[in-house]
């Protein structure tokens, strides 16, 4: 299988090193189109695979290829390999915001799959969320889900307007723990413990936190119960919480991230 990645930034090298370390494409078999001659540079010193820095009748020659630009410059992303491309050639996009349609037309191809990873697909425990074209054959679909598992999990998606959706709860997800973290790592510094301590505390609790919720089979709600007994620190924390509306707050801001991602979708 050949496969082309065009974009060689962060989540382009992500599915790279993914794929070759899965075993799943060997890096001979592995293209990867950078147009800035610095970075191409970078990654031709790690041999990855096969760098080029335009595209090229090489293109029409891959069973699959992955868009990884960034989505302000899908219009020059179309207008530069559009003549490259085979109508029936398997496409998959990462690009936030750029509906299938959009792919469609600007490539004028039929195969297209969409995909939302987000941060932790770094480091291979990532969630993404993707759908597919009608045109997209069960055996391709099978095939693309294999690529994407090597990130971390995934969810296949009917409607394509869940992607926004995704977008809002696992793709700015990780900033979520992050701000969550961070206002507790706070919270201990200003108690007294050290930067350091503050840290280790909270990413042990956080950490310890998720590991039980994946061991036993106990809601979010009864492990809050299970915390917290009558008259003691924990429900007091939570009816400070509840009194300050935060999980309401919380809401809203997810409810915002939805409603911007639906209007990049537009633009």
């Amino acid at each position: 299988m050949k496969i082309l990645i065009i974009g060689g930034g962060n989540m382009g090298m992500t599915y790279a090193r993914g794929f070759l370390k899965s075993h799943i494409v060997e890096s001979k078999n592995l293209y990867i189109l950078e147009k800035s001659r610095e970075k191409a540079d970078v990654l031709e010193s790690l041999e990855i695979g096969r760098v080029f820095g335009s595209p090229g009748d090489y293109i029409q020659e891959m069973d699959l290829i992955v868009l990884a630009v960034k989505p302000q410059d899908v219009s020059s992303l179309f207008g530069s390999i559009d003549n490259f491309i085979d109508p029936q050639q398997l496409i998959l996009s990462i690009m936030a915001g750029v509906k299938i349609e959009s792919i469609k037309q600007g490539l004028n191809a039929t195969k297209i799959i969409r995909a939302m990873p987000n941060l932790p697909a770094q480091i291979g425990v990532g969630m993404t969320v993707y759908t597919s074209s009608q045109d997209v054959t069960r055996i391709e679909l099978v095939t693309v889900q294999n690529l994407l598992s090597a990130s971390g999990k995934t969810i296949y998606v009917e409607r394509e307007d869940m992607i926004n959706a995704a977008t809002a709860i696992s793709g700015s997800g990780p900033a979520y723990v992050f701000y969550f973290m961070q206002s507790l790592i706070d919270s201990a510094k200003e108690i007294g413990f050290s930067q350091s301590e503050a840290e280790l505390l909270t990413f042990q609790t956080f950490k310890g936190a998720v590991d039980l919720f994946n061991k036993y089979d106990i809601s979010c709600e009864e492990w809050i119960k299970k915390v917290s007994s009558k008259g003691g620190t924990t429900e007091a924390a939570i009816e400070g919480f509840n009194q300050r509306a935060i999980h309401m707050g919380f809401k809203e801001g997810v409810l915002a991230a939805l409603m911007r991602a639906e209007e990049l979708s537009k633009g």
